[in-house]
């Protein structure tokens, strides 16, 4: 992109054509010397999380118009999770959810703080235990690159709370090419400030691929929360230059859009490929290293896409869902979900079972033989069975609480009060996934059933 909204790097991906090839090697094909002992080993972890992404944004849950041939690939070579929840419709208490394994309910982090720079703030509590504490103490070396949003006041940054290393962002949605976010310079290594030029998607990509290569022959957990595809701030920009969202040019060129382009649709589009090829690169180099039979790859979203008319916001896709980010309809707390591992689960697979992010945690306990802290009562349940198609959902109830309002799904039912004060309305998931039919009239029983449920739940996580 040129003039004077270009922010230019070097792409490691420069022709369209090449990137349309397909980036992954068949986890068939690429293992090496899988003997007995591998497959006896605990497996390695790598947890990527995207942001903002909607559960209609990807081609492997329909979309036809975006490209995500990497991602539609992954999906492809494990399971694709249909019935897949977040913690919170929020981005900073659905990181401490999944992280955590606990409801921001119960963690205490149940709200975006927005209010105080996150280089201040405490955020997560320090009393709650992250996921790579968990896996230390089974020899897993750890890393985090990406966004963080979770506090950066000094006792609170990753590499303090578990991650051996750390490169990213520190707050939100800073730029995606000056890396600022309200003013000030956002990237971090470690717990140093750095500036370093480039796409904040292949920087935070790269430094998944390069940890991994180190520590091929180590149990690793990689945590890459991409920055991707967060909407652009105005904030984060220089006076007069307009927040728009940002994409090498190889991207647009695979649409065949000029980079100059305002149509903020095209744009998003060429955002979303763009993090595909991001997400592309960690896959193959697992691939390459031949460390595919044995790692657990996990793709989600952090929320909902957000739909705010009249502010560009409202380029991504929930479809077929109600609402979106910040809300507890379907659009806003189901999302996206693929996991692969080869060794458990099958190439191609749906599940369709209720799940939710904080599962991600009791899965990581349960492979790596690590025990879960006593004092800390998990709300995520160990689903390995329901992604490889053995069980059903080890939940009967899912939760929802986030500004006021509430939601409990149990079986094919959700039960939704938007607000404080507002009624009860109930949804046939089955067969109204869009939650366009209210039902509670005619199903007293199973409202009173699900409103029971949720305030004995509520009373006692949010003790």
């Amino acid at each position: 992109m040129n003039g004077k909204y270009a922010y230019q790097t070097k792409s490691i991906w420069p022709l369209a054509t090449l990137f349309l090839c397909a980036t992954f090697v068949d986890p068939q094909v690429a293992v090496f010397a899988q003997d007995e002992l591998a497959k006896n080993a605990k497996p390695s972890i790598v947890l990527m999380f995207v942001d903002n992404v909607g559960y209609g944004d990807l081609g492997c849950y329909g979309n036809l118009k975006t490209k995500t041939p990497n991602i539609d690939r992954l999906a492809s070579q494990g399971v694709r999770c249909t019935d897949f929840y977040i913690g919170s419709p929020s981005c900073m208490p659905s990181r401490g959810a999944l992280l955590t394994g606990r409801h921001p309910v119960r963690n205490g982090l149940n709200e975006q703080l927005w209010r105080q720079d996150d280089l201040e703030q405490v955020g997560l509590s320090r009393d709650e235990w992250i996921l790579p504490r968990y896996l230390k103490s089974q020899g897993y070396v750890s890393a985090c690159f990406g966004k963080w949003n979770l506090g950066f006041s000094p006792g609170s940054r990753p590499t303090e709370r578990g991650f051996d290393e750390y490169f990213g962002n520190a707050s939100g949605n800073c730029d995606y090419y000056t890396h600022i976010y309200n003013g000030r310079n956002d990237l971090f290594r470690g717990i140093k400030s750095v500036e370093v030029e480039g796409y904040s998607t292949d920087l935070f990509g790269n430094a998944a691929c390069e940890f991994i290569r180190r520590h091929a022959e180590d149990q690793f957990f990689v945590y890459v929360p991409f920055n991707a595809a967060h909407y652009p701030n105005p904030k984060n920009k220089p006076p007069g230059d307009p927040a728009l969202w940002q994409a090498p040019d190889w991207a647009f060129e695979v649409y065949g859009e000029s980079p100059e382009t305002l149509d903020e649709r095209a744009r998003y589009r060429a955002v979303m490929t763009a993090l595909d090829a991001g997400v592309g690169k960690v896959v193959q180099t697992i691939d390459r290293l031949g460390l595919s039979q044995n790692t657990i790859v996990v793709l989600l979203s952090d929320n909902g896409a957000f739909m705010i008319p009249g502010r560009g916001l409202e380029c991504g896709s929930n479809y077929p869902l109600k609402g979106g980010g910040t809300t507890l309809y379907e659009g806003g707390i189901r999302v996206p979900c693929i996991v692969r591992w080869p060794q458990q689960i099958s190439a191609g697979s749906v599940c369709g079972e209720p799940l939710v992010s904080m599962d991600l945690v009791a899965l990581a306990i349960s492979v790596s033989g690590a025990k879960p802290d006593s004092y800390r009562k998990l709300d995520g349940l160990d689903p390995m069975g329901a992604l490889s198609g053995q069980q059903s959902s080890p939940h009967e109830f899912l939760y929802f609480h986030y500004g006021g309002g509430s939601a409990i799904r149990y079986g094919r039912y959700k039960l939704i009060r938007p607000s404080k004060g507002k009624p009860w309305d109930l949804y046939d998931l089955q067969t109204d996934i869009g939650e366009t039919k209210n039902l509670a009239s005619a199903h007293l029983d199973i409202v009173e059933l699900m409103r029971g449920e949720f305030e004995r739940w509520y009373t006692d996580a949010a003790q």
